[in-house]
């Protein structure tokens, strides 16, 4: 009588990420799903502390500092090290720029057998001079490193290819459209939100008369909030009724804070809110999102926002061309042009019908494209051909 067949382990997805924020906003599609298909451990800064949401997910705590620093960075470097080698994974898949640098060369060192980095935006795209090369040579490290790269967006890997960073002279490999993890369709429902959503309007003193703007994102001048503050300044003077929804952790280094106290025009009808984590709040009671950034991925906030039918105004650059489809889910404008910028927030408060297309098409968008689960069955695809890939190396390697 035929044994039943034993069930294969299920392979080993370690998760490396700089710090615990990058978990809910970019990792808590994936995480949710993986643990039925994958052992899934994370990896990072303070990242214990997401343990009570994702109890199948296993955490281990590692100090990898944003900021350059050689004995710290070391450090981490050893920490990895020897995880890696204790654990044993099969598959090592790093997000933001520190992660993917040490997460490579520990992987590396410690022959991960599948490496996997994801580009979600350039550090050094605007920077000049010397810095600008040095960072530009890490990114070609971490490429070079890793089994493969993938981007977020399609316009990122046309920038990277245009770089010279590429697979196999190939532009780097997308998953679908774009987007880490994708739009939970379930938690972005607006009609699902609407009691929550009427609430919080009342609690920040809106009306049904407010135009109300969001810029939802960290607040430094890399991510326009000094640019949004500027172009809805010039907006609100003529515009009575238009609110700015200021949302996000502070990191200007105090450069928000000064000109709050130079120049406090710039905040009269500004609603100033700092770290949330329930964002699909704030969408759900805004018309448009601004994201003016001067570098960027792909935009999570902008399909975010796209699955509540709120159009976005973003900068024309890599990433933010994918996510926002111009003319259609939103408009495009040249980044750093503060003129534009409050030009198209005036276009969209005095003729907002003009916008309803935009909105429709928006939720169509997420839909057919976006849904976590269409990102999670792509990366779960692109796993088992790698491992499959290596393991069949290794085969013939012993044949």
């Amino acid at each position: 009588m035929d044994q039943p067949e034993t069930p294969r382990p299920k392979l080993k997805v370690v998760r490396v990420v700089t710090a615990s924020y990058v978990v809910p906003w970019h990792l808590a599609n994936t995480l949710k799903r993986m643990p039925a298909d994958f052992e899934v451990c994370v990896v990072g800064q303070g990242v214990s502390s997401c343990r009570d949401s994702y109890p199948d997910v296993r955490w281990v705590d590692i100090d990898l500092d944003r900021k350059i620093n050689l004995v710290s960075d070391l450090l981490a470097l050893y920490a990895l090290c020897r995880f890696f080698i204790s654990y044993k994974p099969d598959i090592v898949h790093s997000i933001m720029p520190k992660a993917g640098l040490l997460a490579a060369i520990a992987g590396f060192i410690c022959r991960v057998p599948v490496r996997i980095h994801t580009f979600t935006g350039q550090v050094w795209a605007t920077k000049t001079g010397p810095s600008r090369m040095f960072y530009y040579w890490l990114d070609r490290l971490i490429n070079a490193l890793n089994t493969i790269c993938l981007t977020d967006s399609p316009s990122q890997s046309a920038f990277l290819h245009a770089h010279k960073i590429s697979s196999a002279g190939k532009a780097l490999p997308v998953l679908s459209k774009g987007s880490l993890s994708g739009v939970d369709v379930a938690r972005f429902n607006l009609p699902a939100l609407t009691e929550q959503a009427a609430h919080l309007r009342m609690q920040l003193g809106l009306n049904e008369t407010h135009f109300v703007f969001a810029f939802i994102a960290r607040k430094t001048r890399d991510k326009g909030a000094v640019d949004v503050l500027r172009a809805f300044a010039a907006v609100s003077r003529n515009h009575s009724n238009a609110r700015l929804l200021f949302v996000g952790p502070d990191e200007s280094g105090g450069e928000i804070e000064g000109l709050s106290k130079s120049d406090p025009e710039l905040f009269n009808n500004v609603l100033d809110v700092g770290l949330v984590e329930n964002h699909e709040l704030y969408l759900a009671i805004s018309d448009v999102l601004c994201l003016p950034s001067h570098r960027e991925g792909f935009g999570t906030i902008v399909i975010d926002a796209a699955a509540l039918g709120v159009p976005a105004i973003g900068s024309n650059i890599p990433g933010l061309a994918d996510s926002i489809e111009d003319e259609k889910t939103g408009l495009l404008f040249p980044a750093g042009d503060i003129d534009a910028l409050a030009r198209i927030m005036a276009e969209f408060l005095e003729n907002p019908g003009k916008y309803q297309k935009m909105r429709l098409y928006a939720i169509a968008r997420v839909d057919a494209f976006f849904a976590a689960d269409l990102l999670y069955d792509a990366l779960k695809a692109l796993y088992l051909e790698l491992a499959g890939n290596r393991t069949r190396i290794e085969a013939s390697k012993h044949g």
